[in-house]
């Protein structure tokens, strides 16, 4: 095992632990907190550090744990997340005014349709399409199979490309 630093190990995982757990709470600042809670964590155990094998999937499966926690006690699961929790889409396809703003409309129904998947699909996808974690290390996170992982993921992605096409016909 190496020998592992806060500094240089735990901290730079904030901003990866921060989009997960704005995933999962769907609020900037609960996510805020708990991304704090977590390094408070993670630091008090830090005489257990020697004996993880990985200390990016112990920091993630405390903040997840944080964040699903504070999701049970605040109960919002649906609300929307936060615009400002996120980069604006990129515009440089497109000098058009109309076809950024169809553009952002796509991408804000798609926010909308993922924010309305089950916390494990949503999590799932988050790790893999966003966080870009192989699916071995999303198992091992999320508690779960490797295959549970990608049937997780699969059934998030058909969710979201079927009703944004039932979407797309409304009204045709």
């Amino acid at each position: 095992m190496k020998e592992i630093s806060f500094r240089t190990d735990v901290l730079p995982l904030k901003n990866e632990l921060f989009r997960l757990a704005l995933r999962i709470t769907l609020n900037r600042a609960d996510a805020e907190d708990v991304v704090q809670e977590t390094m408070l964590k993670v630091w008090n155990r830090r005489q257990q550090w020697e004996q993880i094998e990985s200390i990016e999937a112990f920091c993630i499966t405390i903040c997840r744990n944080l964040a699903l926690d504070k999701l049970k006690k605040a109960d919002n699961q649906n609300t929307s997340l936060d615009d400002e929790g996120y980069d604006a889409p990129d515009h440089s396809y497109s000098a058009n005014p109309e076809e950024q703003a169809m553009q952002r409309d796509k991408v804000e129904r798609v926010r909308m349709l993922i924010n309305q998947l089950p916390e494990k699909q949503r999590t799932c996808m988050q790790l893999r399409d966003v966080e870009g974690k192989p699916y071995k290390e999303i198992a091992s996170i999320l508690n779960m199979t490797e295959q549970q992982v990608k049937i997780n993921i699969f059934r998030a992605r058909q969710t979201i490309k079927e009703e944004y096409l039932k979407q797309e016909k409304y009204g045709l």
